[in-house]
Formats: C-alpha cells, sequence, structure tokens
C-alpha cells in the first residue's frame, strides 16, 4: 500500500465546511478509509472581544483551504477535485504537492501541542482565570505540560504562578 501524505486544497470562500462534510460522506459512502485518511479545516482559539465582553471562538487557520491526508491516485484526486466546492490542489499545474513533515509541524498538524513563541524572561499580561489582568515575567516554561510559570507580586513578596498557555498573551 502506498503512503499517504497532507496535501492542500483550495476551496471557495466559505466552503471549507461544506468540503469537508461532502468528504467525508464520499469516504464513508464508497468505503475509501484506507486511502482518504483524514480531512482536516484547521482551527485555532482566538479571544473576541465585543461590545466589552470577551468571547472565545474558533477561526480557520487558513481560510479557503482544506487539509487533507491520502494516498494520491487517479481515483482519490478525481474523489476530491471533482467534490463541489473545490476549485483545485495547491501545487505547479495540475499536480498536486505533499506537504513535507517540516510543513507540517509549521501549521501544528503534526506535534499534538500548542506552539508558543515566549521565552524565559519575557513579560506575559493574563488574560483569563484567577489571575486576569496580572502582569509578570516568565520564570519557567513546560513544553509537555502546556504550562508556564510568571512570577507575580502578592503582599509585597514575588510568588510563582503556574498558568496555561492559553491564559496568557504577550506583551
Amino acid at each position: 500500500m502506498a503512503e499517504s501524505n497532507w496535501y492542500v486544497v483550495h476551496t471557495y470562500s466559505g466552503y471549507e465546511n461544506k468540503v469537508k462534510a461532502d468528504l467525508e460522506k464520499t469516504i464513508e459512502n464508497r468505503k475509501l478509509q484506507d486511502v482518504i485518511k483524514e480531512v482536516l479545516v484547521p482551527m485555532q482559539d482566538v479571544v473576541e472581544i465585543k461590545n466589552g465582553a470577551r468571547k472565545a471562538v474558533q477561526k480557520k487557520m487558513f481560510p479557503s483551504y482544506v487539509l487533507i491526508d491520502m494516498v494520491m491516485n487517479d481515483d482519490t484526486w478525481y474523489i476530491v477535485r471533482n467534490t463541489r466546492g473545490v476549485t483545485g490542489f495547491v501545487g505547479p499545474g495540475s499536480k498536486p504537492v505533499p506537504l513535507s513533515e517540516e510543513e507540517m509541524k509549521n501549521v501544528g498538524i503534526r506535534d499534538g501541542g500548542v506552539e508558543i513563541d515566549y521565552s524565559v524572561g519575557d513579560t506575559v499580561l493574563v488574560v483569563n482565570g484567577v489571575w486576569e489582568g496580572t502582569v509578570g515575567p516568565i520564570q519557567a516554561i513546560n513544553q509537555s505540560k502546556q504550562m508556564l510559570t510568571i512570577s507575580v507580586d502578592m503582599f509585597g513578596r514575588t510568588t510563582p504562578v503556574e498558568l496555561e498557555f492559553s491564559a496568557v498573551k504577550k506583551i
């Protein structure tokens, strides 16, 4: 059996979830689970502030694009290419180009964790939780637990506080 790779498919704007649903239905109906393994619309959690209220929402990381883990052959190419809402594969001409391992890591698909651009010593603002509004420098980062430790002043003393990556933002 040939090895599957991740490919990028361009869709009409706003059709990403429709393309994903249609492809998943086709995969199930034609029993193609062994050649088209996963269809993904990468999403990220963001906090929006509207009318002074914080709201956690999910936004598409790559609007108008869908990622597909599949074994490329004439049949799978035809099925994906002729799905309603798909404008084509990303690649030169009509030849789809698979994403490399490095590109998949950069997208954040391959490594299950959250990538952060913080380093020890950076000052961060706590954006949710008990410590919301607190500012402090990062003392330690634990990538495997997705936590970082900051120093905060409490009752005139510096105290370490452990927080999730999603609870802070760099300032």
